[in-house]
């Protein structure tokens, strides 16, 4: 079987491990195009192209891949099937129909939920019980393609959205690698996706960063790991940005305004919300290192009563 990889970051590494692992024909590998990174805007490959060029396969980085060039190379490779994992770009219904096999598709999320660019974020966000990966064959819709496997994890009440891309990573291969053989054996499974059932997961923007502490705690200790360790959460502090980087709901007796912090002691820094209160314990001021709450507080003198994110200091966000 003749397989086309198409894939980018570092969650569609473990599956193109696995495809080479299980012995496939794997005749290519296309990602995106290398990108300025760090102070120095040098241009940087991304993990993908690293990871086929460690074991010598053949890698193609279109700007653009509605192309006539690029599909007559793809055309000129012969895939049995092509496999995309992450890759970044909608695939014109030209390639879609290219391959006898068809286009497989491995999405982070048991579908029909979370279709979309940001579906393990949004499952901590939204705090979900659990989440899972999900193989289907594409068709021109968003994440609407027949589904091949689904499985399922549980996600822990204080995972981050890092730690839960890390699992449903390997996890993707797992359930890719079973996937192919059943393809290649001709008994992959065909199931349509109920559509009412579907919920989505659009891309993250920078207002999505944003803590709003008129929000219960869960719901804002959810939204603080469901965007750890990219791209963080925010508040303001005297005119500064103050990224949240890990807190947790603890008791108190306080009726004060939502982002007012009550104490700050015992190395947290406690906030009422609009519904109980969050201590934080790991943030980062605006030009600082992230660090724990108690080596914060040892730099900067946070008194009760001082209201984060308040609204003259967002103003401009």
């Amino acid at each position: 079987m003749r397989i086309v990889y198409m894939g980018t970051p570092e969650f569609a590494v473990p599956c193109l491990k696995k495809i080479i692992k299980q012995n496939y024909q794997l005749v290519a590998v296309v990602t995106q195009p290398d990108k300025p990174k760090g102070r120095g805007k040098k241009l940087q490959p991304p993990p993908v192209k690293v990871t086929a060029q460690k074991y010598n396969l053949p890698v193609y980085q279109p700007e653009k891949i509605n192309t006539a060039e690029f599909i007559t190379k793809l055309k000129e490779l012969e895939p049995d099937l092509i496999v995309v994992v992450a890759y970044g770009k909608i695939l014109p219904k030209e390639i879609l129909n290219l391959p006898p096999l068809g286009c497989v598709n491995v999405h982070a999320s048991l579908l029909p939920k979370y279709r979309g660019a940001a579906p393990i974020h949004w499952a901590v966000i939204n705090g979900e019980k659990e989440t899972g990966v999900t193989t289907m064959y594409m068709d021109e819709g968003m994440d609407t393609g027949d589904m091949i496997l689904s499985r399922a994890v549980p996600i822990k009440e204080d995972e981050t959205v890092g730690e839960v891309h890390d699992k449903l990573a390997e996890l993707g291969a797992e359930v890719l690698g079973e996937t192919l053989n059943l393809i290649a054996e001709g008994r992959a499974p065909r199931t349509p996706q109920n559509s009412k059932e579907a919920t989505y997961a659009p891309m993250l923007k920078r207002e999505h960063e944003i803590i709003n502490w008129d929000r219960t705690a869960l719901e804002i200790k959810n939204h603080i790991r469901g965007m750890n360790p990219w791209p963080g959460t925010y508040t303001k502090l005297k005119g500064k940005i103050l990224k949240i980087w890990r807190a947790e709901i603890v008791k108190c007796d306080s009726s004060e305004q939502p982002g007012t912090v009550i104490s700050c002691k015992n190395n947290k820094i406690v906030v009422q919300t609009g519904e109980g209160c969050l201590a934080v314990t790991e943030l980062q001021l605006q030009g600082c290192k992230r660090m724990d709450a108690g080596c914060f507080l040892c730099g900067n003198k946070i008194t009760p009563g001082t209201i984060l994110g308040t609204e003259e200091e967002n103003k401009g966000d």
